[in-house]
């Protein structure tokens, strides 16, 4: 598990690659510059890691492209200290860009043998989120609830009632909405009953199963 010049040098490119995509948040772009994602993937995509492009990381998901990783960040406004909820663990590469961030990130993972990887992997590297747990992510943590922000990295049909009763008002919840195509959607609550929605075009990800457990 070596993280070499070469790997760095890769990672400052990757980092110009996105400030000319738009992505301004300096949090974000340091986090990137950060986190060492060849480490998060299969050793024959090492090669390939600092593209900006998703890969395949086993049980039919996906290691989302770095642009995407970004954007969902950015769209966040991650806080030193701020609870963030993530729905959808994965590789654990968006949960180390979060923790870098500063946020304490409690993360959730639906299926079991990515659950096992990552769940393993993260300490390995000094990334420690405040939760990491097997679970159902359409249910939220109620029990850890209210959170600053909730980020949901995979394509939801709709946007589940439960993540949004555990947003705190003035709290951001950002989630790829649709079957096929997503629209990249925020949601800002304002109020007990009340939330403002903004959308951001079209990206495309892995369905967010519900109760596979």
């Amino acid at each position: 598990m070596k993280d070499t010049a070469k790997h760095q040098g890769l990672r400052n490119q990757l980092v110009t690659v996105l400030k000319e995509k738009g992505i301004t948040d300096k949090n974000v772009l340091e986090a990137i510059r950060k986190i060492p994602r060849h480490l998060f993937l299969n050793s024959s995509f090492e090669n390939y890691a600092y593209q900006d492009k998703a890969f395949p990381i086993g049980a039919g998901q996906t290691i989302s492209q770095p642009y995407t990783v970004a954007f969902q960040s950015q769209l966040l406004e991650v806080e030193q200290d701020h609870k963030v909820l993530e729905i959808g663990t994965g590789s654990g590469y968006q949960t180390a860009v979060l923790c870098a961030m500063g946020a304490k990130v409690f993360s959730i993972e639906r299926q079991n043998e990515l659950y096992r990887t990552t769940s393993l992997l993260l300490p390995k590297l000094g990334i420690r989120p405040k939760v990491m747990m097997f679970g159902d992510g359409y249910k939220g943590l109620p029990n850890d609830a209210p959170f600053d922000s909730i980020i949901v990295t995979a394509g939801a049909p709709i946007i589940p009632q439960p993540l949004m009763a555990q947003l705190k008002i003035g709290g951001r919840l950002v989630i790829p909405v649709g079957e096929d195509h997503q629209i990249m959607t925020l949601l800002i609550r304002k109020n007990e009953t009340q939330f403002e929605k903004h959308e951001f075009g079209e990206f495309r990800f892995v369905p967010l199963l519900e109760n596979k457990n």
